[in-house]
């Protein structure tokens, strides 16, 4: 018996202990958290190195691994390097992933279904919106969605999520963050509709209630459906927290599983003045868990509906007493994971030392150019294979 790790495991009792979101048991309480990564094949399935990537997860021990966004059709992808759910054609693709991942025993896959909104890059569809709005990266103008657009989108979530299902996936993510077309209805800042889709939270969250209704009318009550969810623009003129938790409990009400709150998106990257949420750097512990004072705000309302605590979250301790204390019931890593995917099982071992990650946020622009990674530790490992290289290492 290892007598140090039995110890670390009951130092860190609840955040290696099982618990559900919908009817589906996942193994620990660590997600990781959907980011981008670049890897799809041309056809928006997994490739090998889509595969490689996520396994790599699975075996690092992270309990629920949620993939980078995934379109759910064509007018909405962001890149070609996405995964896709539009052409049943794909499924058999996504079964490859699914079938990896399961290998590692109650290891759990979900993909993150999202349409880019005003972030939509297909040359061949101008961008939608709620209202018309520039994209503050590229400046190019949005068009504003009609009503059929949105059912035609509404329905496009169902499919996708049907799509997962068959594929193998636990779970689905709804993306309701980061600029992309879900927190664009969410935000007063774009969204300037009149009509059922605008004006009231009520009405700005009606598009993700209805593509709830339409998951659960496409795939039946047991597939558990969760959202990543901005709780606040950080903006001015945009989403405030004050209708950000009356969103969270409107989806509670409407019997989504799981609630993953967020905010910010590409207005705050572009903000010189302000954190660039969602992925603020971290230079001391006191900028870590960034998200914290919004979460002890929302855990209040979720009823049991399990609430994942990301942002910034480096200290394995503090991380258990958020668990234990009931603050939050998962937590969500994604910069740490890049840099160390067995971090997991690392903190399971006894080594409660903080990630190797220094939030430098490099990674960041790494998947827009080519496949996601960390700069820093490209950086040690060629360092590393030139030392050895001249038998010195």
């Amino acid at each position: 018996i290892n007598t140090n790790n039995n110890i670390m495991i009951k130092m860190l009792e609840t955040l290696f202990s099982p618990k559900k979101i919908g009817n589906v048991e996942i193994p620990n309480r660590i997600m990781r958290s959907a980011t981008y990564t670049n890897l799809a094949s041309p056809d928006g399935t997994p490739s090998d190195a889509s595969i490689e990537f996520y396994s790599a997860l699975a075996k690092g021990g992270t309990g629920l691994i949620v993939t980078g966004m995934a379109s759910i059709d064509q007018p909405g992808q962001f890149s070609k390097g996405q995964l896709c759910f539009f052409d049943d054609a794909q499924i058999a693709g996504h079964k490859k992933m699914t079938d990896a991942i399961h290998e590692y025993s109650g290891i759990r896959i979900a993909p993150q279904l999202n349409h880019a909104g005003r972030a939509g890059m297909n040359p061949k569809f101008q961008a939608i919106t709620p209202s018309p709005s520039p994209h503050p990266f590229n400046k190019k103008m949005s068009r504003e969605a009609t009503v059929d657009d949105i059912k035609e989108i509404v329905k496009s979530f169902g499919n996708a999520a049907r799509m997962a299902y068959e594929s193998g996936y636990d779970l689905v993510q709804l993306h309701g963050g980061h600029g992309f077309l879900l927190s664009n209805f969410l935000s007063p800042h774009v969204n300037k509709r009149t009509d059922d889709y605008g004006g009231s939270i009520e009405n700005r969250t009606r598009i993700i209630v209805e593509i709830y209704n339409e998951i659960r009318d496409q795939v039946g009550k047991d597939y558990p459906i969760a959202v990543k969810l901005n709780v606040d623009d950080y903006v001015e003129g945009g989403l405030k927290f004050e209708d950000g938790k009356s969103a969270v409990k409107i989806l509670i009400d409407a019997g989504i599983d799981a609630i993953e709150p967020t905010g910010g998106g590409p207005d705050t990257m572009m903000n010189p003045k302000g954190r660039s949420y969602p992925m603020a750097k971290i230079s001391s512990p006191d900028e870590e868990n960034f998200f914290l004072p919004k979460v002890k705000e929302l855990k209040p309302l979720m009823k049991e509906t399990p609430l994942i605590i990301m942002g910034g979250i480096r200290n394995v301790e503090f991380a258990e007493k958020l668990l234990a204390d009931g603050t939050g019931d998962f937590i969500a890593l994604s910069r740490p994971l890049i840099y160390e995917p067995d971090l997991p099982n690392r903190w399971k071992s006894g080594d409660l030392s903080p990630p190797l990650c220094v939030s430098c946020n490099k990674c960041g622009s790494t998947g827009m150019s080519g496949a996601l990674h960390c700069v820093t530790r490209k950086k040690a490992e060629k360092r590393r294979k030139r030392l050895e290289a001249q038998g010195k290492a």
